[in-house]
């Protein structure tokens, strides 16, 4: 009968072993999504304007306007997918 309470503080030590080591992992996830986010808004704010003038501009050079703008946006997506992946 003494492997019972034995048994139940090594699971305790365990669990809360574990609770800790994600309460970290969640830390440090946050901080990395806060990073990866304000990277984002950095690109938010340099493509806004590009999008806005290509919009007024279209169908003067829309051919590599549109694509190096393509680019940009494809690139924008993928970085708030992976953002939204991690939350």
């Amino acid at each position: 009968m003494a492997e019972v309470p034995e048994q139940i503080t090594k699971a305790l030590e365990h669990l809360k072993q574990q609770r800790d080591e994600l309460h970290v992992q969640l830390h440090l996830a946050k901080a990395d999504a806060k990073d990866e986010w304000a990277r984002l808004e950095s690109q938010w704010d340099e493509i806004k304007p590009k999008l806005e003038a290509a919009r007024e501009e279209v169908g003067k050079t829309t051919e590599s306007v549109g694509a190096a703008l393509g680019l940009a946006i494809d690139e924008l997506k993928k970085g708030y997918e992976r953002l939204r992946s991690r939350l």
